[in-house]
């Protein structure tokens, strides 16, 4: 097993299985598919390290992004939740490279029916991850790219901002590429509108990681 930091939700996904079939880690490069919309909902995840998009391909083949989970989230519960073995209703992507753990859902059913613990510290993951989605959707439901762009940098700096001398720094590796297939924008589109908010001096970035100087100041520039 992967040794990490003192997580309550982490440590309880572990001990699933008693021992003798403990969860898998599995890893994902950036880019790479977890699992696809239709796929058998056979296991549950947790995330040690990265970040997963979830997003929800309809008919004409638009792909929306509904939710960017950080570390300690889980996700696939869906058949959980709804009591049916459904398939996947998502498409989880790695936004990052990321780690997981995995176990078979029937296994973290049996877990839930017998830790108390573990349902109540499911049930805040998924208030949260709900709450998180509307935002996410709303973000997405600007017709400015600009402004969604903005809006979006907003999210990362709340989700996986560090403090630094020169503002918020979203601890991910992020290409041009990877946010705009997160905000349903293109490349080239993403490059220019990042090129003018380095100008204005509202972010930079270094190594792929974005600083945002100012995100109350940027918030009421471009709400």
């Amino acid at each position: 097993m992967v040794a990490t930091q003192d997580k309550p939700l982490g440590n309880v996904f572990r001990q699933m299985g008693g021992g003798s079939f403990p969860p898998v880690v599995e890893t994902f490069e950036r880019g790479k598919t977890i699992f696809f919309p239709g796929d058998p909902a056979e296991r549950v995840y947790f995330l040690l390290k990265g970040a997963v998009k979830l997003s929800r391909v309809y008919e004409a083949g638009e792909e929306i992004t509904v939710a960017l989970l950080r570390e300690n989230s889980v996700f696939g519960v869906l058949s959980l939740i709804t009591g049916n073995r459904s398939d996947r209703f998502y498409h989880a992507v790695a936004f990052t490279p990321v780690e997981l753990l995995s176990a078979p859902i029937e296994q973290v059913e049996q877990a839930l029916k017998e830790n108390p613990e573990l349902s109540w510290l499911m049930l805040r993951g998924l208030s949260s991850r709900i709450l998180e989605t509307e935002m996410m959707i709303e973000t997405l439901a600007h017709r400015d790219m600009g402004s969604r762009l903005v809006s979006f940098l907003l999210i990362l700096c709340r989700d996986f901002g560090i403090p630094t001398n020169n503002g918020i720094t979203v601890d991910l590796k992020l290409s041009h590429q990877a946010i705009a297939e997160a905000i349903g924008s293109t490349r080239v589109t993403v490059t220019r509108l990042l090129g003018d908010l380095r100008q204005e001096e509202m972010i930079s970035i270094h190594k792929k990681k974005i600083t945002v100087h100012n995100p109350v100041l940027l918030s009421q520039q471009f709400s």
